[in-house]
C-alpha cells in the first residue's frame, strides 16, 4: 500500500528485509511461500541523518571461499524464484535508519528510512550487522539486553538471519535460519507486545 508523504513515498508491508543477498532472498522466498508480504532493500547506507546514534554497521554476509559454488547455485535458484513470483526486491534502495514508532497500536510499527521514502512494517529482518552493533542498537531503543540477544531482538519485532554470530554461517545454515525466522513471523497471529515507552531510531550505515 502506497501513501503520499512530504519526503517521498510511504509504503506499508508486513516485513522489511534489509539485505538483498543470499540471506535476504532466502527470507523473502520463505515468506512468500507462507503468504506473508515483504519488501527487500539492499544493504546499508545511502542516506544521511543529522546525528548518528549507532556505529556504522558492518557487512557480515561474506561467504567462505569453500562455499562459493554452493552459494552461487542457491543464489541462482532464489533469484529465479524471486523473478518468477514477482517478489518485491529493490536492489538499488538502501536503508539508512530504523525508527520505532510509539503509537497506540499494540504491535511495534517500524519506519525504515530510505533515500526515496519510508517503509512501514511490523517486523524487520536484518541480514547484515555485527553482534556488538546489535546490542548498541537495542540500547539506543531503550531495550534491556540480557544474555539472549536473539530473544531481545525478537521481542521488538527484529529478526536475524545470517548475522549475530562470530562465524559466518554456511549457505545451508542460512536457509535453515530463514525457515525458522519465517515460521515465527508467519505464526505471529497476535501482535507483538511492546512497552509503550520504547521508542527511538538507529542509523544504518555501511
Amino acid at each position: 500500500m502506497s501513501l503520499v508523504s512530504a519526503t517521498g513515498a510511504t509504503e506499508q508491508t508486513t516485513t522489511v528485509i534489509i539485505g538483498a543477498g543470499l540471506s535476504g532472498l532466502a527470507v523473502a522466498t520463505e515468506l512468500r511461500q507462507r503468504g506473508v508480504d515483504a519488501i527487500v532493500v539492499d544493504g546499508l547506507g545511502g542516506g544521511a541523518t543529522t546525528s548518528p546514534v549507532t556505529a556504522p554497521l558492518q557487512r557480515c554476509d561474506a561467504a567462505a571461499s569453500a562455499s562459493h559454488e554452493e552459494r552461487g547455485e542457491i543464489l541462482r535458484h532464489l533469484r529465479n524464484y524471486a523473478a518468477s513470483h514477482q517478489l518485491d526486491i529493490r536492489p538499488t534502495t538502501r536503508a539508512f535508519q530504523l525508527t520505532m514508532r510509539s503509537e497506540d497500536s499494540p504491535a511495534p510499527l517500524w519506519e525504515v528510512h530510505t533515500p526515496t521514502g519510508v517503509l512501514l512494517a511490523h517486523t524487520i529482518v536484518l541480514t547484515r550487522c555485527a553482534q556488538s552493533q546489535l546490542r548498541r542498537m537495542l540500547s539506543d531503543f531503550g531495550v534491556t539486553v540480557g544474555q539472549n540477544l536473539v530473544a531481545a531482538m525478537r521481542a521488538i519485532g527484529i529478526y536475524l538471519v545470517g548475522v549475530g554470530d562470530l562465524v559466518t554461517p554456511s549457505p545451508k545454515d542460512v536457509l535453515r535460519q530463514a525457515k525458522t525466522v519465517c515460521q515465527a513471523i508467519s505464526n505471529s497471529a497476535a501482535p507483538l507486545q511492546v512497552n509503550a515507552g520504547f521508542s527511538g531510531s538507529a542509523e544504518l550505515r555501511a
